[in-house]
């Protein structure tokens, strides 16, 4: 089969390598044009044009989708199939009607549910028990069209977004191949989303970082995790910004106000909302590296009954 692939991510990376492997025909690459980077701003590929580029693939990157010149590179490259894996650009209904089998998405999470940019992060920052990959046949919606196959896994109390990520990214390509040989076989059955299910997984912005310890242990750790390693979920401890990279929830009791430090013994333990506390385990001062909790107290001076977050 004749495919285009689109994408741009590191996410994106294993499904395109997955195509290369297969008895399937890369036909072309589109993803996001590169972007400035670093301290220099130098102009960078995205993961998808490097993976493709080192196996000798054509690359497109276009400024829009919309203007017509996509499309007519798209029905140059006389493909069968479209895979769409984030690549992070709309695609108006006649490029998804442009090649025989249409365009199939992989998404990262059980459509309905976390429709939207970041499922990933929203998936631990929501508490969500499981998460997985959907293929899904794309329609003009945002992740509406027919789910194809699902895939589930179990989120682990202490796994961080930049942890699931790299797993459901391996998974993403089990998905896609799995679906590409049922498309061949003719062995889908598309089963349509029920849109009273749905929720919205917007894009994860720094705004969300600074963190709220009237709210419940879990919530506070869940904010952690799912914002690691981007953007780090933040705290102002004695007028000073920390960013927080790692916790753990204690069944330790203690007795404190949400926020207060209530144990500064070579850890930093607060307590929350719900009176369950949480141990910080690396933390960063700004301008700093990251540090473990107990090296980091040896040069920084906190004062049992301080108050983070205010």
């Amino acid at each position: 089969m004749r495919i285009i692939f689109m994408g741009t991510p590191d996410f994106s990376v294993p499904c395109l390598e997955a195509l290369i492997d297969s008895d399937n025909e890369v036909v072309g690459v589109f993803t996001q044009p590169d972007k400035p980077k670093g301290r220099g701003y130098e102009l960078t590929p995205p993961p998808v044009k490097v993976c493709a580029l080192n196996n000798n693939l054509p690359v497109f990157q276009p400024a829009s989708m919309r203007n017509g010149e996509a499309l007519e590179i798209i029905k140059s490259l006389n493909a069968d199939l479209i895979i769409v894996v984030a690549f992070g650009k709309i695609l108006p209904k006649e490029i998804l009607e442009s090649v025989k089998y249409g365009c199939i998405n992989i998404h990262a999470s059980l459509l309905p549910k976390l429709r939207g940019a970041a499922p990933i992060q929203w998936s631990i920052l929501n508490g969500e028990k499981e998460t997985g990959v959907t293929s899904m046949q794309m329609d003009v919606g945002l992740d509406t069209g027919d789910m194809l196959i699902k895939k589930a896994v179990a989120i682990d109390e202490n796994i961080t977004a930049e942890e699931l990520f790299d797993k459901l990214s391996a998974m993403g390509a089990e998905v896609l191949i799995e679906t590409i040989e049922a498309l061949k076989n003719n062995e889908l059955k598309p089963e349509k989303q029920d849109n009273t299910l749905s929720n919205y997984a917007p894009i994860i912005t720094k705004d969300i970082c600074p963190i709220d310890f009237t709210k419940s242990a879990q919530e506070v750790h869940n904010k952690v995790r799912g914002l690691y390693s981007w953007p780090i979920a933040t705290t102002v401890i004695n007028g000073k910004k920390f960013k927080i990279h790692k916790s753990k929830i204690l069944a330790e009791n203690f007795v404190g106000n949400p926020g207060e430090i209530v144990d500064n013994n070579n850890r930093l333990v607060i307590m929350c909302g719900d009176g369950i506390c949480v141990e910080i385990l690396e933390i960063q001062a700004e301008g700093k590296k990251k540090m473990d909790t107990q090296s980091f107290l040896r040069g920084q001076r906190i004062d049992k009954g301080t108050v983070a977050g205010v």
